[in-house]
């Protein structure tokens, strides 16, 4: 089994807009239920499905698999839960981890967030100076969240 220790921090200021280069997501959910989250996600011209399990502090199962570009399109037109979700993803390395940096799209226009993987929840870890609150167990904040009760309606 995969698993996936993240934390994720609002941003404060906007120096990390001058770092990493954005790359368009689009990412929709065949379920966004919490015991099984199945995402789908296209990143440029790589396409992958992900599973997800119920989160336990900031440890989960996940287990991604990629899959082909033209089935990524049809499953996000046609079978995943709407809104899509649209954002920018910046990979943002900061004393020895990579940082993803999301400014989201659409519904969610205004939200933007950092998330960073740990190797255990109590790895100890340097912050960028562009690094807010921590939100990592305030729901709200799931991409899977954000298709049942967008940014825009918060």
């Amino acid at each position: 089994m995969g698993v996936e220790i993240e934390r994720k921090f609002l941003l404060t200021g906007d120096d990390w807009r001058s770092l990493g280069e954005p790359v368009l997501l689009r990412q929709g959910y065949l379920s966004s239920q919490p015991d099984r989250v199945v995402r789908v996600r296209i990143e440029g011209e790589r396409a992958t499905m992900t599973i997800k399990g119920r989160s336990s502090g900031a440890t989960r199962g996940e287990w991604e698999y990629e899959i082909p570009l033209a089935d990524a399109n049809e499953l996000l037109d046609q079978l995943c839960e709407k809104p899509i979700i649209e954002k920018y993803r910046r990979r943002i390395p900061h004393a020895g981890l990579t940082w993803e940096v999301d400014e989201f799209l659409g519904a969610n226009k205004g939200l933007m967030f950092a998330e960073v993987e740990l190797e255990s929840e109590d790895q100890q870890f340097g912050k960028p100076s562009w690094i807010g609150e921590e939100v990592t167990h305030d729901a709200r904040y799931y991409n899977s969240s954000l298709i049942r009760l967008p940014f825009s309606q918060w």
